[in-house]
């Protein structure tokens, strides 16, 4: 299964290469997924020729292959075909209500843990809780949001970003290297992260000692 980022840059690729014979360049698929950084794109190209759907041409700049398209891309590429948006961005590959994203480590609902960057593993999350953008998961620790419906072993579904509004639940990366889950606060100067649940104080901080690494958009339980 690809992933939903994965999906829209092979069908942009695919797209590109039947209109002008020509796979685009970094800058190109950077902008059409909304994507900050051309490494985001190297990792996605890197995935897309692991599972053997695009396949990189020796000695020729900017030249991609695509190699095979998924069962439901194939059967659609008799229809009018466009760069993918936000508002139209394409489905996980193999599931017609699904998309699998990254869970990348655990994230304290309780005392901040140390920050995790790297993929773990990966979950099937429902369409309908995605947004724009990118996402991904996290696996909650602790007791601290509790008041908030968000209880330890939940998997947090965060849509990427460096922005939220007063009142989200949001990643807070604290002083560069502790990561956790809470609600902001913003006062003045100052920012605060909220539990919910008595049995935590707020904590204070300057607004340069907290980074702001996604929001929550959902919630996904094991029984």
């Amino acid at each position: 299964m690809l992933t939903k980022k994965q999906y829209e840059l092979l069908l942009f690729i695919n797209e590109r290469l039947k209109e002008t014979g020509v796979s685009p360049s970094f800058d190109e698929m950077k902008e059409a997924l909304n994507l900050k950084s051309k490494s985001g794109i190297h990792r996605l190209i890197t995935a897309l020729e692991e599972r053997g759907f695009i396949k990189r041409l020796a000695h020729r700049a900017r030249a991609l292959e695509v190699v095979k398209l998924p069962d439901t891309m194939a059967s659609s590429m008799s229809a009018p075909t466009r760069a993918p948006t936000a508002a139209n961005a394409p489905q996980a590959a193999n599931d017609d209500s699904a998309v699998t994203v990254s869970i990348m480590g655990r994230i304290a609902a309780g005392t901040p843990i140390e920050a995790l960057q790297e993929e773990v593993n990966q979950i099937s999350v429902p369409i309908e809780m995605m947004r724009s953008g990118e996402h991904y998961a996290l696996e909650v620790h602790g007791d601290s949001m509790i008041d908030a419906g968000i209880f330890d072993g939940d998997t947090a579904i965060i849509q990427s970003g460096a922005t939220a509004e007063n009142g989200e639940i949001i990643v807070a990366l604290v002083e560069g290297h502790e990561a956790t889950l809470k609600r902001l606060r913003r006062k003045g100067e100052m920012i605060a992260l909220e539990a919910a649940n008595p049995a935590y104080e707020t904590r204070i901080f300057r607004s340069d000692q907290v980074r702001v690494q996604g929001r929550l958009v959902g919630l996904m339980r094991k029984y």
